[in-house]
């Protein structure tokens, strides 16, 4: 059976039209291209947040796909951070680009970041979309406060109703879950890999050091739950280790996340209309 095209950019405007009349819901996914260490692409938060916005529109059965934007935003690590990750106070830091970085990160400003998420939401709101669900890749402290900021002013001040949360759900019979480049995306990308591109290679775990040797946080921006808190993994270790990725892991931990985003949807839904 062919799948029913949700995608915004290829549908006609009486597609479009037809697809409000029966539900008033759009998907936005958000996230930047960002450093993940040299074993991943550049994509891989604005690659998760797509696939798993076009999954749960497709199961959910209504609604549309807006085109991904690839817009993110960071700040500098506060000293304690730093120490954490294995730095030393007063080192300038900017989100995962590291001094062993070997490319640079695409971070906006987040007074930038804002105004271009905020007109999104408005046109989109101009069109009649009642509810709209953020598909959230990137988990930054300060994405995530402006988009929560956000979501709130426009679900008040306007017959909306914004949602959003991070696109990957916090299992709880895993340890440290919420990393960065770590088992967790790494075994998303392999599922991505199999699944959405025809087994074109997007994942080389061979950039990585043989299994015998430790990744410390600073080494590849690679880094698990606990190295962004104020109890990092001893030594700075990564605990949750990308060489033990699968794909059977990052199909699971896919649909679970898209379970939740159909559950937001289906409660915007309820709330915008």
């Amino acid at each position: 059976m062919e799948k029913r095209e949700v995608r915004y950019e290829m549908l006609r405007p009486a597609q479009l039209r037809a697809e409000m009349d029966r539900a008033p819901l759009v998907f936005l996914p958000i996230a930047p291209l960002e450093y993940h260490g040299p074993h991943l692409p550049l994509g891989t938060d604005p690659i998760n947040a797509a696939q798993c916005a076009l999954e749960a529109c497709r199961r959910l059965g209504k609604g549309v796909v807006m085109p991904t934007l690839y817009l993110g935003t960071e700040r500098e690590r506060p000293d304690w951070m730093l120490e954490s990750l294995g730095f030393r106070k007063g080192d300038w830091v900017v989100g995962m680009d590291f001094p062993t970085a070997t490319w640079k990160s695409h971070y906006y400003p987040e007074h930038i970041f804002g105004l271009m998420v905020a007109s999104t939401l408005e046109m989109l709101i101009s069109q009649g979309y009642k509810a709209i669900v953020i598909v959230n890749g990137h988990g930054a402290w300060n994405q995530l406060e402006t988009l929560d900021r956000l979501a709130k002013h426009y679900s008040h001040t306007t017959d909306a109703a914004v949602v959003w949360k991070l696109a990957i759900v916090m299992d709880v019979s895993e340890k440290n879950l919420a990393g960065h480049a770590d088992l967790v995306e790494t075994s998303l990308m392999l599922h991505y890999e199999k699944e959405v591109f025809g087994g074109q290679k997007i994942v080389d775990l061979s950039a990585l050091p043989p299994r015998s040797v430790p990744i410390r946080y600073p080494d590849f921006s690679v880094v698990d739950g606990p190295g962004f808190s104020e109890k990092p993994s001893p030594d700075r270790i990564v605990l949750t280790d990308p060489r033990d990725a699968t794909l059977e892991k990052g199909k699971r931990i896919f649909d679970d996340t898209v379970r939740m985003y159909i559950d937001l949807a289906k409660a915007a839904l309820k709330k915008g209309t």
